[in-house]
C-alpha cells in the first residue's frame, strides 16, 4: 500500500455532524476518515475519486470522544455485518454536504 503523504490530524477539517475528518486531495476531491475508524486504530484516509491515500498522524488522546451510546448502537450493527455500510453512508453524507 503506497501512501501519498503523511498529514497531521490538525490539518484535517472535522465535521461534527458526520464525525468525519476531511483533507483536500490533489485530484480535487477530499480524503476521508471517520472518527470511529481513528478510534479503531485506522490511520489511512482514502479519496473516493482516485487511488491516493494519506497516513493520518494523531494521538488517540487528542481525538474527540465518540457520541454517547455509540458503542451500544453500533455493536448490534457489527453483529449483523453492517459496519462497512455505516462507514460508506457517513462518507456519502460527507461528500454530499
Amino acid at each position: 500500500m503506497s501512501i501519498y503523504e503523511e498529514v497531521e490530524i490538525e490539518d484535517f477539517i472535522y465535521d461534527e455532524k458526520t464525525y468525519t475528518y476531511t483533507y483536500p486531495c490533489p485530484c480535487g476531491d477530499k480524503f476521508y476518515i471517520t472518527l470511529e475508524e481513528l478510534w479503531d486504530g485506522e490511520d489511512i484516509a482514502t479519496c473516493p475519486s482516485c487511488t491516493l491515500r494519506v497516513a493520518v498522524i494523531y494521538e488517540e488522546e487528542d481525538l474527540p470522544p465518540l457520541p454517547e451510546g455509540w458503542d451500544e448502537e453500533h455493536s448490534e450493527e457489527e453483529e449483523e455485518g453492517a459496519v462497512d455500510g455505516i462507514v460508506d453512508k457517513v462518507k456519502e453524507l460527507a461528500v454530499s454536504a
